[in-house]
């Protein structure tokens, strides 16, 4: 089930906004393309953040895949437990997040609803 208080991408990143926070994290289908997730590199405490620009690199046993931000601001916290557990992240990709950001700018249009997500998936389902 794809949580609906959030918004997602079609890059297969979830973003839940709370008070100008944008809380940022991969999908289940992401966690399921990239395997076992064996590393979560975190971005800065501080950090400035420009939409479209990679905030994290989520390491598999499969691939290092970069994940690219949908909102602009600067890192107020991110998920130390991924730091000795990145395994989280394949258990419940939904219940951990990878870093909060304080919003600056969002992209709208790069963001569906759950309903759109979902159908974004079916429509690129692989056979």
């Amino acid at each position: 089930m794809i949580p609906t208080d959030r918004r997602y991408t079609r890059e297969h990143d979830w973003v839940k906004f709370e008070e100008g926070i944008a809380i940022l994290g991969i999908t289940d289908h992401a966690q399921e393309a990239l395997g076992d997730i064996v590393y979560v590199e975190l971005p800065d405490i501080d950090a400035e953040i420009e939409i479209g620009e990679s905030y994290t690199t989520v390491e598999s046993v499969k691939a290092a895949s970069p994940v690219d931000s949908p909102v602009s601001g600067r890192v107020v916290e991110v998920n130390t437990e991924l730091d000795e557990k990145p395994e989280l992240l394949n258990e419940d990709p939904y219940g951990q997040f990878i870093a909060k950001i304080a919003c600056a700018e969002v992209n709208q249009d790069a963001l569906l609803t759950a309903g759109e997500y979902e159908q974004f998936l079916a429509e690129n389902k692989e056979d």
